[in-house]
């Protein structure tokens, strides 16, 4: 076979396997009966004895529910739950909370390459309680407001406020959360901004998009021994020439090839083609 040939073949092939593989852990509608634990790495794994963040709470709410993807590792649930009780006891408005993990974990046919161990999740930044007062019933037919100018070269003024930094704060001051991910222009604010107790700030990245919502990460739970953990954050408050390199970056570009879209994912651990055939 041409070499040419050769490449188109291994690419599809691996785009046919990943799809399928995707098709498999979307399909499944329940977690698992068993220990919770995340497993593998937060974009290769899966999530075993998954729970589900309930619909709504205090100072929360979640939003496209027909996706099915509000579960995760019990730290991840009392760590949302936590953030809405903050947000409510602060009137900072209302939560929205975006995809966490499918029920058992694993690759998603659309939207995400991480999200795969129940220890991420997606808040968006509108605040509005009335933001879903018109949706229908699974809270489906709602975009994510940016903070951006519509040219996306810079921070919305009228859109942001001290409210954002709060609850950024809140959540970036928990414990169990490694990092959290948004945009550089977010995070030049914060820099700008932030007086007093910076320490905070490390945890704070910048990263592609993420001017409509912030991706908060967990740690690797204490009792998940196969959770691959991230890199260490760099020390400092990140308010460097690492956040400068972000900023000259071009609006609107495209996204990373790692990031979303249907590119091979890489192999799973074994452990969870029994945590996706499980009871």
């Amino acid at each position: 076979m041409p070499s040419n040939r050769l490449a188109l073949f291994v690419v599809l092939s691996a785009f046919v396997s990943h799809a399928a593989a995707s098709r498999d852990w979307g399909d499944v509608s329940s977690p698992t009966a068993a220990t919770p634990e995340a497993i593998g790495e937060t974009g290769a794994g899966c999530l075993a004895g998954g729970v589900r963040l309930p619909p709504e709470g205090e100072g929360y709410k979640v939003m496209h529910l027909e996706r099915n993807r509000n579960y995760g590792h019990p730290d991840l649930i009392r760590s949302i739950i936590d953030l809405g009780h903050a947000t409510a006891q602060g009137h900072w408005g209302e939560l929205h909370v975006g995809d966490l993990s499918q029920p058992r974990g694993g690759p998603m046919r659309f939207g995400h390459r991480s999200h795969q161990t129940g220890i991420d999740a997606d808040v968006w930044f509108a605040l509005d309680p009335n933001l879903i007062r018109n949706a229908d019933g699974l809270r489906s037919n709602i975009p994510a407001p940016s903070l951006l100018t519509p040219d996306q070269t810079r921070l919305n003024h009228m859109l942001w406020d001290i409210r954002h930094a709060r609850v950024l704060e809140t959540a970036a001051r928990d414990p169990h959360v490694d990092r959290i991910f948004v945009n550089a222009h977010i995070k030049q604010e914060l820099c700008r901004s932030v007086r007093g107790d910076r320490s905070w700030l490390r945890k704070i990245r910048p990263w592609h998009r993420h001017d409509d919502h912030f991706h908060m990460r967990l740690a690797c739970p204490t009792d998940s021994p196969d959770c691959v953990p991230q890199k260490p954050l760099e020390p400092g408050d990140g308010c460097d020439a690492s956040l400068d390199w972000w900023l000259s970056l071009p609006p609107l570009r495209p996204l990373p090839d790692n990031h979303h879209g249907p590119a091979p994912s890489p192999a799973l651990p074994r452990v969870c083609r029994a945590v996706l055939n499980g009871r």
